[in-house]
């Protein structure tokens, strides 16, 4: 299974603005932290927007934040709604792709296999993902690493 950088991108905002608690974040910020094509990211961030979990303001005082808390976003759910085709093979995106379709067990396997990829991100949470809290923020450059507590570095 091979995600598409929209999903690798989409998946980082959201991590990137959930780190930084209610404070709002610029696309900006977020591109040059990843080190990322603004343009692109504007594009990502358009489109969590419309999926419901960014919520986006313009203008000064602006930025983005999440539209719903940490724990109501699942990763596999970010996943199926920013991925096109979850099909790692042609047959499992399209009927009559292969003349063995009807009796073929690696169809199946490969069915069973994204499935469980998909229910294993399932289980995940963009709450789960915000767990190292002021470790992944001093990294996300959210939080100055001289106030990290000992230890948690």
């Amino acid at each position: 299974m091979h995600l598409t950088l929209w999903t690798e991108y989409a998946l980082r905002t959201l991590i990137y603005v959930g780190a930084g608690g209610a404070r709002r974040a610029t696309i900006g910020e977020v591109a040059a932290c990843f080190d990322v094509s603004k343009t692109h990211l504007m594009k990502v961030v358009n489109r969590l927007a419309q999926q419901g979990y960014l919520e986006t303001t313009r203008g000064k005082g602006g930025g983005l934040r999440l539209a719903r808390a940490p724990a109501e976003i699942r990763v596999g759910a970010v996943v199926r709604a920013t991925e096109d085709d979850l099909a790692v093979m042609g047959c499992l995106g399209a009927t009559g792709f292969c003349r063995i379709e009807g009796c073929c067990v690696l169809r199946q396997a490969l069915r069973q296999a994204t499935e469980a990829f998909l229910a294993t991100l399932d289980a995940y949470t963009l709450a789960d993902l915000l767990a190292p809290g002021a470790t992944l923020a001093r990294r996300l450059g959210l939080a100055p690493a001289a106030t990290a507590p000992p230890g948690t570095g």
